[in-house]
C-alpha cells in the first residue's frame, strides 16, 4: 500500500558564474499537479522542487534545490521514507566542471568543459526494492522504444512519455498534450490532448494499481 509518496520536479540550474546557468524548459507544472492529486488522494507528500514560478502546493513537506547534486541529495534522503517515488524532474545531464566566482567577462570565443551529472533515476531505480518508481521521458524521436528502454533500462515500474515534436511545441507548462505510458507489465496507453491535471489524475490511478 503507498502511503508516502515523493515527487520531484522543475528543473535544474548548473551554474557557470554568478550570474548565469546551464538548464531547461521545464516549468514543474506536471509534477505539482502529481503532487497535489497525491494529496487529494489522501497520500503524505513530499516534493523536492527545482527552480520554478509556482507556488508550493499546500499540505504538502516542500524542499527546494538548485543543482542536480541539490536534487540528488534530497531525493536520496526522503526515497528512505517514502513507498513511491515519482522523478516528473528534467534535470540537467550536465554541468561544468569549473563555477567561477566572479561573472566571466566576455571574449572572442569562451569554452565551458563538462561533467556528467549522476542519474538520481537509476539510482532510485537500483535501490527501489518494496517501493514503486515512476519515471517521466521526453523524447523527440522514437517516442514508444525509447520509453521502453529507459523503463527497462532504469528498473521503473511505470514511465510516461511524450514527444516533443518541434522547437516550440508548446509542451511546457500548463498545455494539453499526449503521452504514452508504459507500465513493468508491459501495459501501454496512449492518452491523447489532456491537461496535466486531467493527467496527474490518470497517472495516479496507474500507480496505485501497480501495488
Amino acid at each position: 500500500m503507498i502511503r508516502r509518496i515523493l515527487v520531484a520536479a522543475g528543473p535544474t540550474r548548473e551554474r557557470i558564474d554568478p550570474v548565469r546557468f546551464i538548464s531547461n524548459y521545464s516549468t514543474g507544472v506536471f509534477g505539482y499537479e502529481i503532487a497535489r492529486e497525491a494529496k487529494r488522494r489522501g497520500l503524505a507528500v513530499t516534493l523536492v522542487s527545482g527552480p520554478t514560478a509556482l507556488k508550493a502546493p499546500e499540505g504538502i513537506k516542500f524542499i527546494g534545490v538548485e543543482s542536480t547534486l541539490d536534487m540528488r541529495r534530497a531525493v536520496l534522503t526522503e526515497f528512505k521514507k517514502a513507498d513511491c517515488v515519482v522523478m516528473t524532474a528534467a534535470v540537467a545531464d550536465w554541468r561544468p566542471i569549473y563555477q567561477a566566482k566572479r561573472k566571466i567577462k566576455k571574449t572572442r570565443r569562451k569554452t565551458i568543459e563538462l561533467t556528467e551529472n549522476p542519474d538520481i533515476l537509476a539510482e532510485i531505480g537500483a535501490a527501489k526494492i518494496g517501493r514503486i518508481a515512476v519515471g517521466f521521458a521526453l523524447e523527440t524521436e522514437n517516442l514508444e522504444r525509447n520509453a521502453l528502454k529507459k523503463l527497462k533500462d532504469k528498473n521503473l515500474d511505470l514511465i510516461v512519455a511524450n514527444r516533443l515534436e518541434y522547437p516550440d511545441a508548446g509542451i511546457f507548462g500548463d498545455k494539453a498534450i499526449d503521452v504514452v505510458t508504459i507500465d513493468r507489465f508491459g501495459n501501454r496507453a496512449r492518452i491523447r490532448n489532456k491537461s496535466k491535471r486531467e493527467l496527474a489524475k490518470i497517472i495516479m490511478g496507474k500507480i496505485l494499481k501497480l501495488v
